[in-house]
């Protein structure tokens, strides 16, 4: 899309929002590393229900360093109103264990007395600070202009034709900046992300898809179509085997198909040799002598 078109979309956009949503003000100065952490609890979230599980989360635990202890998962289970809890527990955690790591303490106000660029840099180094983190942060307590935009809203703005395919996949949205400006940055940013959060929850809601369709009647080509459920491949099951009987045809058995294949029957296994009988030894020869003279010897009846 050319720039023209696109600032003109942009801020078609911004005149249509402020008729459905209220815009997140921010309250006084906002601290750096307060200000990431509610952004992670905020990505993809609506301000309403990232606030009551921000203000949630800081009742639970004793400080900001019993939350780095303790585990994804039961910090999850605390942030579990969240659409993703476990991914925001896990940055929230991240941002908090490498602030600790740097700085010694869970505090970035140091970075508001650095030029713009590098105190962007720097939050740009910690684990767990996603893009729509680091420009919520700039923008809300830094000072900055940039307009911070989560997977909601990069889809919101690629089916109302704002961004290309390829730039969603980016997480870009060249030109924004310049087509909003500075002075209406938080109010549009908030605007666009109440929008977006409920694109994410529900990206086939038919009351969204009309509310998008009155802002670019063109959209209905760029919505996101619902996954086709295939059938399962049903198993073709296998003949069964069936033993021949001598001198009579199987039952049941598959028609032969082509040359039938000669099997020779099964060889018999050898007998094992049976062991050699020993002979009987000899009989001792009888001596003739001996004998008649035991007879002589007998006594007459």
């Amino acid at each position: 899309m050319s720039s023209p078109n696109r600032s003109t979309l942009l801020s078609k956009i911004h005149r249509v929002l402020k008729k459905r949503y209220k815009p997140f003000v921010p309250r006084g100065e906002q601290p750096v590393l307060e200000t990431m952490l509610f952004a992670c609890c905020l990505e993809n979230t609506p301000y309403e229900v990232a606030e009551k599980v921000y203000q949630l989360v800081r009742k639970a635990f004793f400080d900001w360093n019993e939350i780095r202890v303790t585990t994804v998962k039961e910090l999850a289970e605390v942030m579990s109103a969240l659409p993703d809890a476990a991914a925001a527990a896990a940055n929230l955690k991240d941002v908090l264990q490498n602030t600790f790591e740097n700085e010694y303490c869970f505090e970035l106000e140091v970075l508001k007395k650095k030029n713009l660029g590098d105190a962007i840099k720097r939050i740009q180094k910690l684990e767990g600070a996603s893009p729509f983190v680091v420009a919520f942060a700039t923008q809300v307590a830094l000072g900055g202009h940039s307009i911070p935009v989560d997977q909601g809203a990069l889809g919101v703005l690629h089916v109302l034709g704002a961004i290309t395919e390829a730039e969603q996949v980016a997480r870009t949205v060249p030109g924004m900046e310049r087509a909003i400006s500075k002075n209406k940055g938080i109010e549009f940013g908030s605007l666009l992300h109440e929008l977006g959060a409920e694109f994410f929850a529900n990206p086939f809601s038919p009351q969204l898809r009309e509310f998008l369709l009155t802002i670019a009647p063109d959209a209905k080509h760029r919505f996101p179509k619902r996954a086709s459920k295939k059938p399962l491949p049903v198993p073709t099951p296998e003949p069964p085997i069936i033993e021949a009987r001598a001198g009579k045809k199987p039952l049941d058995a598959p028609a032969p198909t082509g040359k039938k294949k000669e099997v020779a029957p099964p060889k018999k296994p050898a007998e094992p040799a049976r062991p050699a009988k020993k002979k009987a030894p000899a009989a001792a020869p009888v001596k003739r002598k001996a004998v008649a003279k035991s007879l002589a010897k007998r006594k007459p009846r």
